[in-house]
Formats: structure tokens, C-alpha cells, sequence
């Protein structure tokens, strides 16, 4: 009896459509098992490739190469299901008499098509499971991402701004990715809270009135509308605007007077007046550094008292600071810190005087008449240092300052001759102060001493009177201190030398200043 092997389209289809379900089961219903073990293999390597699912899903490679096997071995089951005999339900052959007549192929293949159809769920299911797998798994990822980043913020709390601003920034990085990169993940939904929180972090050297420590940190929230997307930070754009104010504000002030702020302080205040020039802050810092000045000038008394010296440091430090502010703004502070910087200069130099600091009291004092030379104490600051060179060498000279005006009445006369070598010039503090220089005596020599043996007694200023150089003083009555300074590089003679006289009213006085060897005047 011959076989039937007619062509049965519908056949070719199922064969097809069971082979696409991934697993071989149309070379199965042919019993091709060693196509079908084929399919179960290459399945099998698509789930070790596949599973478990992550971030980056299957190759795109796998996935192609994947299809085009399932395209090649549909179409091949397609191929040997078109002619190959199967038993559904009936067959070919002679049929008995008595037996029902066998139903069109049409019906006997509507059952396992519709089944071959329903397996196709399995492959197309498991793709939709494994991408909603791999959605977690990179929502998960973008999560971890966002802890990393919420880590670096929380590094940086009890640092300094400057300390932890790398990892800060890196995480501010990270929000931003997030936020605009990953716009419809769980993650990016949390980064306005975590951003928020991080404007918590950064500024808490402002809520712990570290106002200094601030500033830098400030400065940067303040900018975040430039790094950040502005829809991720709710609430916190010109958030940091009055902090700063504040800020630079306590800053700049506090920084008045002190060592090495001098500049830091400027700059503080400068800045908070060109950024905020309206704010509250702005508005207390001209009548603040007034304060400040009047504040450390009571510090100061023009008769020594108080600690003018300390004072005048820190109103000459206040001084750079203003300085460096607006001029037309800053104009009466400059003032105000000038007359105290000069009032400060006078006080110290005569506070030196009477603690017996004599060599400070007179550099003091001759900067001060070189730095102050219109000032009607000027006069009065050179007699201090005149005073104080002299009780350097006559401590009796210390005991009270030079008066700041001379005496009237009468006055005597005192003619000063010059019977040594060189140029000699001679101080005096008394009820009137002041320095003479008289010229070399070209011919003049030192004396023998006369506390040497045998030496004859001194006679100075014994020749012609024109021989000696000469000044003529006026000097009111009184105890005079004397000091005679005599050019060191003319002879190797004792220079300097120190005398005490009385001037009495109605006489007149002459004074021969001449040098003697070996044991001096």
C-alpha cells in the first residue's frame, strides 16, 4: 500500500510555531530529538548568559544571535513538518467499514496550533519578567548610587567647608546625574530630600555661629542654581543669601584689630556691600566700624595712661581695614581712625617714657614729629624723645615729662663752646628742652684726664675766644639735665657724657664742652 506524504501547510506551521516557544518542541513532535537537544542547549545557554539579571541585560550580540537561531530552526521544523507523517487523530490508510470517517486535517491541527500559539507566551513572558528583573536591578543600582553619594556628604560633617569640599562636590555631582539623567527612577524622585539635606550639612558651621568657617561654605550653596537643576532644589534657591549677609557681616567686623585680619576683614565687608548692599547687614557696617574706633581709643590717653602702645597696634590694623572699604562711604570712619592712630602714637611714646622705656620713647616720639609734622604736639613729641635720649645716659632726666610749653618770665643766658675734635652736639631737658650742634674745633685736642697721675688740672676753653665754635642758649631758671654727643668717628674717646646744673635767675652761664683721654671729662 502506498504512503501518503502529501504537503500539509498547517503542519509546517505548527512544527514552526512550537519550535519558536525555545524549546525544540515542534522538532519534538517530529521526534528530531537531536534538533530538539540542540534547542534545550541553546536555551540553556541564553539563561546562564541571561540570569541573573542586571544592570546591563543580555549582549546585545547573544540577543541577535539568539533570534536568528530561533528564526533558523522555525523555519527548518517548518520545513520537515510540512510532509512528515504525524499521528493526531488520524492517519493515512484504508479505513473499516464500521470506523467513523477521519476528520479533515484542517480540525485535527486547530487544537495543537491553538496550543502552539499559547507556548509562544513562554518566551515572550520570560522577556517581559526578565526586563522588569533587570528594571529592578538597575533601580537597585541608581539606589546604591545615591547612598554613595549621601556617604560623601556625611564624611564632610565636623570638617571644615575647604576640608571636605572635594567629596561634596562629588556628590553633588552624583545628585545631579540622578536628577537629570535618571529623571523617572525611584532614586531621582529622593535627591530634592537628599539635597536638602545636604544644604543642612554644608551650612552647619553658620548654624553654629562659626561664621567665618561660613563664608566659603555659603559662597558655594549660594551657587548651586549654576551646578544644579533648579526643579531639584525646592526651596533652597536664594535660601543661602541672608546666612552669607550674616556671615561676612560677624566675619569682617570681628576681624577689625586683630593680627593678620586686616585684609580678610576688607574683603569680608567689601564684599557683603557690593552683593548686598540693601541688607540690614550692609546698612550697621559704617556705624559698626565708628563704634570699633571709638571703642579702642579709650584705650588710649594722652597722658600715658591706659595701654596706648596695644591700642594703637589695633586702630593701626582697623585703619587697613577701612582703607581698603568705599571712600565716599568709609570717609568720617577714615578720619575717626586717623586722629585716633595719631592720638595712640602720642600716648604710647609718652606711656614708654614714664615705664622708663627710654630707647622706645624716642623712636616713638621721632616718628611721630616726621609722621605728624603739622601737629601742634609735634614740637612736644621731639622734646619727649630729646628727654629720653637723655635719661637714657641721666635717669634724673625721666623723672617727669618735658613740659608742652615753655615758661615765660626771664631767661638766662648760657654760651656753649666747643674746646674738642669733631662736631659735638649737646641735649638739654629742663623747664625748656631742646638740642644744639656745634662745629668741630679744627684745632682743638683732647685733654689728659686729671684723675691720671701727675696729670696738671684742666683748662678748657682757656685761648682766644674766637677759637672755639659757639651757641648762645636762653634758659629759663631751673635743674637742667645735660648730654653732650660727641662724633665717635673723630676720636676713640668716651663720646657721650652726662651733667646735671641748676640755672638761677640773674646770672649768666658759660658751658665748654671738651673731651679728655683715658677717663673721660
Amino acid at each position: 500500500m502506498e504512503s501518503n506524504l502529501e504537503s500539509n501547510p498547517a503542519q509546517a506551521v505548527l512544527v514552526g510555531l512550537l519550535n519558536l516557544s525555545c524549546l525544540g518542541l515542534g522538532y519534538a513532535l517530529l521526534k528530531q530529538w537531536r534538533w530538539a537537544a540542540v534547542c534545550w542547549v541553546a536555551t540553556a545557554a541564553l539563561l546562564l548568559v541571561a540570569l541573573p539579571a542586571d544592570v546591563d541585560g543580555v549582549p546585545t550580540g547573544v540577543l541577535v544571535a539568539y533570534g536568528v537561531f530561533l528564526l533558523a530552526v522555525a523555519a527548518d521544523g517548518a520545513r520537515r513538518g510540512l510532509r512528515a507523517p504525524l499521528a493526531l487523530g488520524g492517519g493515512a490508510g484504508a479505513t473499516p467499514a464500521s470506523a467513523p470517517a477521519p476528520a479533515p486535517a484542517a480540525r485535527r491541527l486547530a487544537l495543537p496550533l491553538a496550543l502552539a500559539v499559547v507556548l509562544l507566551a513562554v518566551p515572550v513572558g520570560g522577556s517581559v519578567a526578565y526586563g522588569v528583573a533587570r528594571d529592578e536591578a538597575r533601580e537597585q543600582s541608581l539606589l546604591d548610587f545615591l547612598a554613595t553619594a549621601d556617604a560623601l556628604v556625611k564624611s564632610g560633617e565636623g570638617q571644615s567647608f575647604t576640608s571636605a569640599e572635594h567629596n561634596y562636590s562629588k556628590a553633588l555631582t552624583a545628585y545631579q546625574d540622578l536628577g537629570r539623567n535618571h529623571a523617572g527612577s525611584r532614586a531621582a524622585r529622593l535627591v530634592p530630600d537628599r539635597l536638602a539635606a545636604y544644604w543642612t550639612t554644608v551650612s552647619s558651621a553658620y548654624e553654629n555661629k562659626r561664621y567665618c568657617d561660613a563664608v566659603p561654605a555659603l559662597k558655594h550653596l549660594r551657587e548651586l542654581p549654576e551646578k544644579v537643576d533648579r526643579a531639584l532644589l525646592t526651596g533652597l534657591v536664594g535660601k543661602a543669601d541672608e546666612p552669607l549677609a550674616h556671615s561676612w557681616y560677624e566675619c569682617g567686623i570681628a576681624g577689625l584689630g586683630a593680627a593678620g585680619s586686616e585684609t580678610t576683614a576688607g574683603e569680608h565687608l567689601n564684599a557683603l556691600l557690593s552683593t548686598f548692599p540693601q541688607s540690614s547687614y550692609a546698612r550697621q557696617v559704617e556705624p559698626t566700624v565708628r563704634a570699633a574706633i571709638r571703642t579702642r581709643s579709650a584705650g588710649i590717653g594722652g597722658d600715658g595712661s591706659g595701654d596706648p602702645c596695644a591700642a594703637v597696634e589695633e586702630l593701626r590694623r582697623v585703619s587697613t581695614t577701612v582703607e581698603l572699604l568705599p571712600t565716599a562711604t568709609f570717609a568720617a570712619a577714615s578720619r575717626d581712625v586717623g586722629r585716633a592712630v595719631e592720638n595712640g602714637d602720642f600716648g604710647c611714646g609718652v606711656k614708654q617714657f614714664k615705664d622708663r622705656s627710654y630707647t622706645d620713647a624716642v623712636q616713638t616720639m621721632k616718628e611721630f614729629a616726621e609722621t605728624y609734622p603739622t601737629s601742634s604736639r609735634a614740637a612736644h613729641a621731639r622734646s619727649i624723645a630729646i628727654a629720653a635720649e637723655i635719661a637714657d645716659e641721666e635717669p634724673a632726666a625721666g623723672r617727669q615729662l618735658p613740659p608742652a610749653k615753655a615758661p615765660g618770665g626771664a631767661r638766662m643766658v648760657m654760651v656753649v663752646s666747643n674746646d674738642g675734635p669733631g662736631e659735638v652736639e649737646l641735649l638739654y631737658t629742663g623747664p625748656v628742652t631742646g638740642r644744639v650742634t656745634l662745629k668741630a674745633c679744627g684745632t682743638c685736642t683732647a685733654y689728659r684726664s686729671s684723675l691720671a697721675l701727675n696729670a696738671p688740672k684742666i683748662k678748657a676753653c682757656q685761648g682766644p675766644a674766637s677759637k672755639y665754635p659757639k651757641t648762645t642758649l636762653l634758659l629759663p631758671a631751673g635743674t637742667y639735665h645735660f648730654l653732650q654727643k660727641r662724633d665717635g668717628s673723630i676720636s676713640s674717646y668716651a663720646t657721650d657724657k652726662a651733667s646735671t646744673d641748676k640755672i638761677e635767675a640773674g646770672y649768666s652761664y658759660t658751658n665748654c664742652l671738651y673731651v679728655t683721654s683715658g677717663f673721660g671729662f
